[in-house]
């Protein structure tokens, strides 16, 4: 959805309201609290889309345990920013963001941050097919260091950049995450926790930690030092993935600190699984919202 749209359809608070409480609850409302629906609409001037549960006697409104919970920024500018952040393939920094929608650098920060948050909750975790695993590393380049006895700029798995282990789907869905261990213990947990093992068909480079995998699955391998490519077993699929996710880092961000890397990581696989979703800003309100 363009943000023309998202104007129009949304020019107000109360649209705003009205299209969550829609989104979350269709033509019946319950207390997210204790899930009752013996609610009603509390009659106030100024707040509008407040109710009271009879049952555990508590106020709520549609945002009650959401990413908008207790916000003082207008609805509106929340439904800009997401559309604003959805559409961006490669990500938009806050300054951007603040200056889009005409507010606080940190204000645009948290909007950001709460949003991602999302993206990280409904991740994909149960992919199947042919799977294509693999791992980068997100950072700056190492200076050339030229002088003789100088210490060496390692590239690749010796470098100090941050490590990022996925797994994509081919012609699917991809998750990925800021790698911790990838020793071949490591590598089997990550996969066993986001593959359905018995219904795939794994494909990797020729790194030594894949071949944990062995024992579980079906296992091909392209070496990377002789060939891209052999037949079918390629990690193409993957490496597209990476692009992405660097040129965001490349393009709008240049830093991720350790805290927050993980949220972008997220950030690029929410959008990377809803690339074909020409409904992605409904997608988003309804994994937040349902």
């Amino acid at each position: 959805m363009n943000l023309i749209t998202i104007c129009n359809r949304f020019p107000t608070q109360h649209d705003c309201i009205l299209h969550l409480e829609s989104v979350r609850w269709g033509d019946t409302p319950r207390c997210p609290h204790c899930d009752s629906e013996d609610v009603a609409r509390k009659a106030e001037n100024q707040r509008v889309g407040r109710w009271n549960c009879h049952s555990c006697k508590s106020s709520f409104n549609v945002l009650s345990g959401t990413i908008m919970q207790k916000t003082k920024i207008d609805l509106q500018k929340w439904f800009l920013a997401i559309g604003l952040i959805v559409n961006a393939k490669k990500s938009l920094s806050s300054y951007q963001l603040s200056r889009d929608l005409d507010m606080r650098q940190g204000a645009a920060w948290y909007m950001q941050t709460r949003i991602r948050q999302a993206m990280d909750e409904n991740q994909a975790t149960w992919l199947s097919g042919i799977i294509e695993a693999d791992e980068t590393y997100v950072g700056p380049k190492p200076r050339k260091n030229n002088r003789k006895g100088g210490p060496k700029n390692p590239t690749g798995r010796g470098t100090r950049k941050t490590p990022v282990i996925g797994a994509v789907e081919r012609k699917g869905r991809a998750f990925a995450k800021v790698a911790t261990d990838l020793s071949g213990r490591g590598i089997r947990c990550f996969l066993e926790s986001v593959v359905d093992v018995e219904h795939s068909h794994l494909m990797t480079d020729e790194f030594r930690s894949y071949r944990s995998m062995d024992d579980l699955m079906q296992h091909d391998v392209v070496d990377h030092s002789r060939q891209y490519v052999d037949g079918s077993v390629h990690t193409n699929s993957a490496e597209g993935f990476w692009s992405l996710l660097k040129r965001a880092w490349y393009g709008s961000h240049h830093h991720y600190s350790k805290d927050f890397m993980p949220l972008f990581v997220a950030e690029a696989c929410w959008k990377y699984n809803h690339r074909k979703d020409a409904r992605a800003f409904d997608s988003f309100l309804a994994g937040v919202f349902a």
